[in-house]
């Protein structure tokens, strides 16, 4: 880990506010915000960074030690969960390998599952009907375990498109407990009619 912070990082305005720029994310019709914003002043960086959860591997991991019973689907190599709490938006469900890996580790094998599991999931989210879109986004900041979110946008819902659907996530009513545990066990059974296992 570097404890220099790199050529990029030396050149950025730390410690100074920077404006807002001229037709930038603030000012798109998908930004779910509106009023007087402005940015934050940007902090000194963090080096070296702190470990991220599972960083030392499989025996620190949360996501290595969850039972099946906690995710919506498994196989062999991969589980399909969901998250407690119901979200704002239609669907989210987050895939991940069953063994502990990053992307860049990623054994080859699974590697090239990979693109077939996301479209498997996006036709599961898909088929709930009133889903015009998935969104696929990975972060991997909070922890080692490759973790990979997948989004519903509703159908019709043009104001919600592209990369402030997070946003628009977090600001939107909740659906029903209820609701929410449907959606899951439609989208388990979804994947299981190829194989598979349902946990809810």
């Amino acid at each position: 880990m570097s404890i220099e912070p790199s050529d990029y990082v030396k050149q950025l305005p730390i410690g100074k506010r920077v404006p807002l720029p001229e037709g930038g994310i603030p000012f798109w019709e998908v930004f779910p915000y509106e009023g007087d914003l402005q940015i934050k002043v940007l902090e000194p960086p963090t080096l070296p960074e702190p470990p991220r959860q599972g960083e030392a591997g499989p025996s620190d991991c949360r996501q290595c030690a969850r039972p099946d019973a906690d995710f919506l689907w498994t196989d062999d190599h991969w589980r399909l969960g969901s998250f407690a709490e119901p979200a704002g938006l239609p669907a989210m469900v987050m895939l991940q390998p069953r063994g502990h890996h990053d992307l860049s580790d990623l054994p080859p094998e699974l590697a090239a599952e990979l693109g077939g599991m996301l479209q498997r999931v996006e036709r599961a989210v898909v088929s709930l009907g009133g889903i015009a879109r998935v969104h696929v986004n990975r972060w991997g900041d909070g922890g080692a375990h490759l973790h990979i979110f997948l989004i519903a946008r509703p159908e019709g819902m043009m104001q919600l498109r592209g990369t402030c659907l997070p946003l628009w996530d977090d600001v939107l009513p909740k659906l029903p407990a209820d609701v929410w545990a449907e959606t899951n066990r439609r989208i388990a059974q979804a994947m299981a009619t190829d194989s598979g296992t349902v946990h809810c």
